[in-house]
């Protein structure tokens, strides 16, 4: 391929990485909002503007293992090139969308890997495939809601003894100011954690391009996508917020509280151990946790987290069989 040529592919390729990241924020934004914004905390435009902040501030805090497991975990670097980057972006960003327009909290995490294991499969087959990375993903489909959901029915049940001698007002005073404390650390954990999938792809792309080395991540590539996801997470896909506020179960401030701290308990383990999970999976299995725990199965509206079930399920098969049709497009242009 001509250098110029080259050169220019790679912008626009970095460009839709960069564009996937802010769908990501703006398809995500209910993960860190939903539950601040349904308790009346705070209004939605006071929400998506703290929830962005500590997007943004995630950058000073965590080491970047998430973008290292995507960027060489998932499948051998070497079978990686532009096409199959498109392929895996256009697959991701495709469902994301979709999801997005039904209000359906589903995994902009597993739609990139999903996104990436079908352009290798229409590539190559299996062969590049890494298993102990995508398995690792795949146990965490699992584990993160139920994590996230062990930890806040406790936190629920935990805070709420102590609360055994205190009037409703107070306590409902008392966890409006706390759950803005929850509320940024959740932030801080889906910040870091999403962000950083975005990075393992840039990172990918470099490499493929001869434009990076596998043991460097450039600076201006972790800046750009905690800015990108923030300024996602700043406009706000308001669609999902219905639904994961609303929709699955009622929440206080107390419940609220205990739903972004059990969350953001998970993501920060996850994220110290380098596993991509989804911030969508994670605060919904919370926010069932609370409404168990507080009012029974019965609080907890089934059919609706059903459905958001179901669309976990078909994430990465139906963003994978995207990018494959967009990797052979592809072909039109590589």
């Amino acid at each position: 391929m001509d250098p110029n040529l080259a050169f220019t592919t790679l912008v626009l390729l970095v460009a839709l990485a960069l564009a996937f990241d802010f769908m990501n924020g703006f398809h995500d934004a209910a993960n860190s909002i939903a539950t601040v914004v349904s308790t009346g905390v705070l209004k939605p435009y006071q929400a998506v503007v703290w929830a962005a902040v500590f997007n943004f501030l995630a950058i000073a805090i965590f080491e970047l293992k998430v973008a290292a497991t995507v960027g060489k975990g998932i499948v051998s670097p070497e079978v990686v090139d532009q096409q199959v980057i498109f392929g895996a972006l256009i697959g991701a960003i495709s469902w994301n969308v979709i999801t997005w327009y039904y209000g359906i909290p589903s995994s902009s995490s597993h739609a990139l890997i999903g996104g990436m294991i079908g352009a290798v499969l229409a590539k190559t087959g299996p062969a590049p495939l890494l298993a102990p990375g995508i398995m690792k993903t795949a146990t965490f489909i699992v584990l993160s809601p139920v994590i996230g959901m062990l930890l806040a029915a406790l936190l629920i049940a935990g805070v709420s003894w102590l609360c055994l001698r205190v009037t409703p007002l107070k306590a409902d005073r008392v966890f409006r100011k706390l759950q803005l404390v929850s509320s940024a650390l959740y932030s801080l954990g889906h910040g870091t954690n999403d962000a950083q999938k975005t990075m393992g792809i840039i990172w990918l792309l470099l490499i493929a391009s001869g434009a990076g080395t596998a043991d460097h991540l450039p600076f201006w590539v972790v800046v750009s996508c905690f800015v990108m996801i923030a300024l996602g997470t700043l406009f706000g896909g308001w669609r999902i917020v219905k639904t994961m506020g609303q929709r699955i179960t009622k929440l206080r401030p107390i419940g609220g509280f205990a739903a972004e701290t059990g969350g953001a308990i998970a993501l920060f383990t996850a994220t110290s151990l380098g596993i991509p999970v989804s911030t969508t999976h994670t605060i919904t299995g919370a926010i069932i946790g609370v409404g168990s725990a507080q009012r029974g199965f019965s609080a907890v509206r089934w059919g609706v987290a059903t459905n958001i079930v179901t669309a976990w399920v078909f994430t990465i098969p139906a963003s994978g069989l995207i990018a494959a049709l967009a990797w052979w497009l592809g072909g039109l242009y590589f």
